[in-house]
């Protein structure tokens, strides 16, 4: 049986260990070395997680099965003033994919964001990543494509994705 618990670890160490395995699956086809590297310091230093979640109030969780960690995912609830809850990442170890892990996360995400009265969930995702498939199966549509700078010369060509809840 999974379990969602709130991260409670103030460095991180469960959701950096998952990230540096996800990581190169994910992404080492679609990016540079160079960029993987940047993006994940970026994204993944201690100094940032805290910032993500204390700062800009992302809520982060992690899957567990008999206490070992599976996979997690942040959020952050009526992002933007939109009544919408955006998922900022989502990551599932690259071995235990396709067993119902990451639907069981995105509808733990949708009954919080119902919770707090929003009426959708959506993200970003690269357009070259395949999880995209996975985000349509659940529920997902295309509502634009975004270009965002992050940087170093380095772009995040994402589809945003969303579902209504």
């Amino acid at each position: 049986m999974i379990t969602i618990n709130q991260n409670s670890d103030s460095d991180f160490k469960t959701i950096r260990t998952i990230a540096k395995v996800v990581w190169p699956v994910t992404y080492g086809k679609i990016l540079s070395q160079e960029q993987l590297d940047y993006m994940f310091e970026m994204m993944y230093s201690i100094e940032s997680l805290q910032k993500q979640s204390q700062i800009k109030k992302h809520n982060f969780i992690i899957a567990y099965e008999d206490l070992i960690p599976l996979g997690f995912a942040s959020y952050e609830f009526n992002c933007e003033n939109s009544n919408k809850t955006k998922v900022h990442k989502i990551y599932i170890l690259p071995n235990l994919q396709g067993k119902g892990i990451g639907k069981t996360i995105i509808n733990y995400i949708s009954d919080e964001a119902l919770k707090q009265n929003d009426k959708a969930v959506f993200l970003n995702v690269n357009r070259y990543n395949s999880a995209k498939y996975f985000y349509e199966k659940i529920g997902f549509s295309i509502v634009k494509e975004e270009d965002i700078d992050i940087g170093n010369g380095y772009l995040m060509e994402d589809y945003v994705m969303e579902k209504a809840i």
